[in-house]
């Protein structure tokens, strides 16, 4: 069945990228201050629980059929405000970003609804059509139903997905089984952060940006698990030094990146250089800042890149994975040193 093109439609004469204070997940509460919130979580215990809220992993994964079981049922949700000014592609990537969660666990998605804000007496509901569809688009191309969801009268848009799936419960990816001696691959480049600031403060759009941001994380989740990869995580609004820092204390490994094999999206460094840097990423980076050690000749610029905020970003798996850079090891002891 082909997805319906509901395109185009007379755009709103404001922007969607300036009706929020932040864009994509570069407006998540900072890692530090989520950390402290959600501690009050901690404590629950039950028989049924994988992965809980221990170690921050992307997803929450509870094994069905008794003690024996051998599924595990992974849940997530996420949900932003407008990354790009495009609503379809909004859409789009927030869905991809949303899926990327159970991808990341090692798993299949099954079934997705959707969460949306709308300030419904300033943007028209033929824009929001444009976002659900776009939404619905990349769910297609997952293979995954979307059925429902929920809305709230907002003053700033968001959408999103509550996404459920599935994996052995034996062969979860997860943020706290890296071992040290591993190489380090990651899946997608850095650097769309930057390239959604420029975007949201010029109206530049990337399209190098969009297509990273829309990608499926499912071709490279089944290509680690059939590397037997046993750690990963995807890299998302902490950035992949915040990310890196997260799986290294989960699994009490140090972490090792060489800065020159970090891939980038075409037109990242420039949007460095003439200084798009989010808030997002400089608090990313002064949370992560105490466990980082920068050889000589790296810059608090390349400090700032590998903070990056991403949106939709790519796995980083602890373990090789063909067809997709190596940038780094793990080793043992604790922390991250930038080379």
């Amino acid at each position: 069945m082909s997805t319906p093109e509901i395109r185009p439609l007379a755009q709103p004469s404001i922007r969607l990228t300036t009706m929020a204070h932040g864009g994509g997940c570069a407006s998540k509460i900072p890692p530090g201050e989520l950390e402290e919130v959600v501690s009050a979580l901690s404590g629950q215990q039950y028989e049924q629980v994988i992965v809980g809220l221990d170690d921050g992993d992307d997803a929450a994964a509870v094994r069905i059929g008794g003690a024996d079981g051998e599924t595990a049922v992974l849940s997530t949700a996420d949900f932003f405000t407008p990354v790009v000014d495009d609503a379809f592609d909004w859409g789009r990537i927030a869905a991809a970003n949303a899926l990327s969660d159970i991808y990341a666990m090692g798993g299949e998605p099954v079934v997705a609804i959707n969460l949306v804000g709308w300030p419904r007496e300033v943007l028209p509901y033929e824009l929001l059509q444009q976002v659900l569809a776009g939404g619905l688009a990349i769910a297609r191309e997952a293979g995954v139903p979307v059925i429902g969801g929920h809305s709230v009268d907002d003053p700033e848009p968001k959408y999103g997905m509550a996404v459920t799936g599935t994996a052995p419960a034996d062969r979860l990816l997860r943020n706290d089984a890296a071992v040290a001696g591993q190489p380090i691959t990651l899946t997608k480049p850095l650097g769309v952060g930057l390239l959604n600031n420029r975007m949201k403060s010029t109206g530049e759009v990337s399209a190098a940006a969009i297509e990273v941001m829309t990608a499926l994380n499912r071709d490279a989740s089944r290509a680690a698990l059939d590397a037997g990869a046993r750690a990963a995580t995807d890299v998302t609004g902490f950035g992949l030094l915040g990310h890196l820092f997260k799986m290294g204390r989960a699994s009490g490994v140090g972490m090792v990146v060489d800065r020159a094999a970090v891939p980038l999206v075409d037109g990242a460094a420039e949007a460095l250089r003439d200084g798009y840097v989010s808030g997002g990423t400089r608090r990313n980076l002064d949370w992560v800042r105490p466990a980082v050690e920068a050889a000589p000749g790296i810059t608090e610029d390349d400090l700032l890149l590998l903070a990056d905020a991403q949106t939709s970003g790519g796995l980083l798996v602890v373990g090789e994975v063909p067809g997709h850079p190596v940038i780094g090891e793990t080793v043992t002891g604790e922390g991250i040193r930038v080379r």
